[in-house]
């Protein structure tokens, strides 16, 4: 049975089109993909099929976040097929191969970043808390449904107020600030030059997505409804 979907009927303007911000997306990601390709070549190209499967999930993922909102919000199509319980389940297997794929590079491409192992256990540390932290924080005060988008399908989640506590007391994106540091320790903590390229490809390609999909979005979901 598809999710019920629980939208505002009237919006002051319409709803952002499925290529809305998409020449900034992929203009970013072709050029991401050059640099990411250019970098590895002076690493030697380590782990080729670890490495482009690890360099693969984010794209996957933020491709799939990409035309699920964008239908979504035009023809609500994805609560009508898979529901909103098909959309997070899907987010989340990707979201869970960005790290699993991250962490299969870095044991593959082990210790060549050629850091000590004070090095590694100070800067693992100093990337792990905050990483945790904002993480924790997400769970706790925002809920993981929320974070990946529930406000795409249900208004519930839209009209919740806004969070300050944990992480968020500090900044209103913890996630992308703070959560993206997890994919550093990662790196850093199994000593990869391969997996830190991927994590910082996987930070900055996220920012991307923040600006070409999620802020668009936003401000057509929290745009005053006309009465």
């Amino acid at each position: 049975m598809p999710d019920s979907n629980l939208k505002e009927p009237s919006r002051p303007s319409p709803a952002p089109e499925l290529r809305t911000g998409q020449m900034l997306h992929f203009g970013s990601l072709f050029a991401l993909l050059v640099v990411v390709t250019f970098v590895w070549g002076l690493l030697g190209k380590p782990s080729c099929i670890a490495f482009w499967t690890a360099v693969a999930f984010p794209i996957l993922h933020q491709v799939w976040v990409w035309l699920a909102w964008r239908i979504e919000l035009k023809n609500s199509a994805i609560s009508n097929t898979i529901g909103f319980k098909g959309y997070l389940i899907t987010f989340f297997v990707l979201f869970s191969g960005r790290f699993l794929s991250l962490a299969w590079l870095a044991f593959q491409d082990l210790g060549s970043l050629g850091l000590n192992n004070s090095a590694i256990a100070l800067l693992t540390l100093c990337l792990l808390l905050p990483g945790l932290y904002a993480m924790y924080s997400v769970q706790r005060y925002f809920g993981m449904a929320r974070a990946a988008g529930g406000d795409h399908f249900d208004t519930r989640y839209r009209n919740a107020p806004l969070v300050k506590d944990g992480i968020f007391r500090f900044t209103e994106n913890g996630m992308y600030l703070y959560a993206f540091l997890l994919f550093w320790a990662i790196a850093i903590g199994f000593n990869s030059s391969a997996a830190l390229l991927v994590a910082a490809f996987s930070h900055a390609y996220i920012w991307v997505h923040f600006y070409a999909t999620e802020k668009p979005d936003m401000e057509y979901l929290y745009a005053p409804p006309n009465i």
